[in-house]
Formats: C-alpha cells, sequence, structure tokens
C-alpha cells in the first residue's frame, strides 16, 4: 500500500547510472492497483527509460488527471515534481508549467477516460500548439475505478465482462495526434517491455509533443473473450510496423548499410535507427502513417511501433518565440523595461 514505505537503503552493489543513480532511485511508493494491471508495467517501462537515458529524477515534472492511470505517477520517479488535475485538465495544467519553465523535462499520464472523454478537447489543443511533453495515454477501454463501463476507446462490437456489446465507435488518439499534428506518434502494449521503453526513450529526446498510445489491459474488468484490449487479443492482433533498434550520441554513430533501418536526426543532436518491420512503412510520411493505421485496424490488426516521427519538429516555444530563459527566472528588469520600450512596441503595432 501507498502508505507503506520502500527501504531507503540501496544494496551497494545496485549498478549506477551516468549521474549517479539506481534504478531504486526512480522507483515511487507502493502500487495499490490490481496485482497484474498492465499500467504497473507502464510504470516499470518510465523507470528504465528514465534510468537509461541518465535523468536526474529532480528534472522531471510529471502530471496526470483522473483514474487508475492518472494514480500511477505516484509509483514512479518519486523524487521528480508531482502534479495530480482535475479530470481531464492535465494537458492545460502541463501547458502552462511548460511556459513557465520549459528546462524540465514534462510527462503527462492520462488515461482513455481521462483524454479520449471529459479531456478530449485538452488532448487537441496539446497536440496541435507542439507542446513539448511526452503524453502516455494507458488505454484499457473501460472505466476500471467505476466497475468496468465501455470507455470512449472501446472498438465498436467489444464484448464487456457481463456480456453488454459496445454499439458505439471508437476514438482512435493515435489516428488523432496524427491529425491535429503531434510530432511523435507511436503505440505500445504494456505486456511488450522490449518495444515500450525504446519509445519513451525516443519521446522524451524528441523536440515536440510526442504522444504514446498504449494498450494496458485491465485484468478486473477488461481480460476476458470478447474484449479487443485483453493481453490474449492483443498479443493475437499486434503488428508491429518498426522496432527502434538504438538511440545514441550523433558522433559515436556507425553508418550500417541495412536498407531495413531508417535513420532519423533528433531534436538534441543524437540520432534515432528505426528497423523496419513493414519494408514499405515511411515513420516519417503522416500521411502514410495514417493510411497504415487505418489499414491495419480494418483487417483487425492494431499497428504498434513508432507511426511517425517529424526529424524537424518544433514546439509551443519556437511558435511563440519566447527567450531562452525560462520566464519564472525572469527579473524585473526583463519584465518591466521601462516605458519608453513599451512606447517602441505600442508604435509596432499601430
Amino acid at each position: 500500500m501507498t502508505y507503506i514505505a520502500k527501504p531507503k537503503l540501496h544494496h551497494p552493489s545496485l549498478q549506477k547510472n551516468a549521474v549517479g543513480y539506481t534504478r531504486r532511485d526512480y522507483e515511487g511508493k507502493v502500487s495499490t492497483l490490481c496485482a497484474g494491471c498492465g499500467h504497473d508495467s507502464i510504470s516499470a517501462a518510465i523507470v528504465q527509460a528514465c534510468w537509461q537515458l541518465d535523468i536526474a529524477p529532480h528534472r522531471v515534472a510529471k502530471l496526470s488527471g483522473i483514474g487508475c492511470s492518472s494514480k500511477t505517477p505516484d509509483y514512479f520517479l518519486g523524487a521528480s515534481h508531482g502534479f495530480n488535475t482535475v479530470h481531464g485538465r492535465m494537458p492545460s495544467v502541463l501547458t502552462g508549467a511548460n511556459l513557465a519553465n520549459r528546462e524540465l523535462l514534462y510527462l503527462g499520464v492520462s488515461g482513455d477516460g481521462d483524454s479520449a472523454s471529459i479531456g478530449l478537447g485538452q488532448f487537441a489543443h496539446a497536440m496541435r500548439r507542439g507542446v513539448r511533453m511526452v503524453y502516455i495515454v494507458e488505454n484499457n477501454g473501460v472505466y476500471g475505478l467505476t466497475k468496468g463501463q465501455f470507455s470512449a476507446t472501446a472498438d465498436r462490437g467489444s464484448v464487456a465482462k457481463k456480456g453488454a456489446v459496445n454499439a458505439d465507435a471508437a476514438i482512435d488518439l493515435v489516428g488523432m495526434a496524427l491529425q491535429l499534428g503531434a510530432s511523435y506518434v507511436a503505440r505500445s502494449f504494456s505486456g511488450d517491455k522490449a518495444q515500450l521503453v525504446p519509445l519513451i526513450e525516443g519521446a522524451i529526446r524528441h523536440g515536440g509533443a510526442a504522444f504514446i498510445d498504449v494498450i494496458s489491459p485491465c485484468v478486473a474488468f477488461n481480460n476476458h473473450a470478447g474484449s479487443t484490449r485483453s493481453y490474449d487479443h492483443v498479443r493475437e492482433h499486434n503488428e508491429a510496423v518498426n522496432r527502434i533498434d538504438f538511440i545514441d550520441l550523433a558522433p559515436e554513430q556507425q553508418a550500417i548499410g541495412d536498407e531495413a533501418v531508417i535513420t532519423v536526426p533528433q531534436a538534441d543532436g543524437t540520432l534515432m535507427r528505426l528497423r523496419r518491420m513493414k519494408s514499405d512503412y515511411d515513420p516519417t510520411d503522416r500521411i502514410a502513417a495514417m493510411n497504415q493505421v487505418q489499414a491495419l485496424a480494418a483487417a483487425g490488426e492494431i499497428a504498434t511501433g513508432l507511426l511517425y516521427v517529424d526529424p524537424q519538429a518544433r514546439d509551443m516555444h519556437q511558435g511563440l518565440n519566447t527567450v531562452a530563459t525560462p520566464l519564472n527566472a525572469l527579473g524585473e528588469r526583463e519584465l518591466c523595461p521601462g516605458a519608453a520600450v513599451l512606447e517602441k512596441i505600442n508604435a509596432g503595432l499601430r
């Protein structure tokens, strides 16, 4: 339970990363989610990604809304900044924090109810504005805190645990993110750590709005025959379009003559290597990505992997042309330059 503190003492043999932290330093409180919940696997993947990328925990700001998924930031990066917002409002609160201090790494965790229902408008504007963040939706297709009703992402025709059939069309957050302008769009499965950890690493290093839809089965209400969000269904219908081989510093890269490998530059100067699973798939073509996702969905398959990435991504600060210094660090001289400067600005607007 969360009131039971994890031991602060670490075994001296635990491996440390380049900034002196062990993997245990990236953990949080003890999870109160159901045993076997896919959300706990996502938390473990975030811990692994941040540790491998040598990110100091205090340089991370994690935000969430309401729901089972939004409880999970309590279970990782216990030494980072955290804010649990009201239902569906995580993106706007994160946008404000990002405007005030652009130097932090922003990690937004949400769920299918939190983002695809009450927070749908918030999700849309964060994507179209290019807020630099890692936006993770832990998608299980149900409202787990209120006894398993269908969420807005549940597929039409899927069957609830008690036999009800969903008659409504599903909202595809991946399709929306692609259409709205997100510059890094991926989908993964909580049961595939080998795929999910590199996708999170790539999102952290990306220079714009990075969105990852993670199918995360609810073991209490949506892990049965007839559900399209169960462990068995996702494993049987998972169609990976690519795999991230590695992300490393650009000067250390070695050219490899493999037509199946795509090299994508990142905003921080690193290079991402993608290994194609489908020979004709181009993850830098937004239209092709949208068509591929729709084609696989029509065939009953779930497209996973890095679906789209823009190597020349721009974020909100570039669009607004804000100063490099975080706004919360500006002093009176910069914020109140005097009447003469104000008059000059006003004259330029006439």
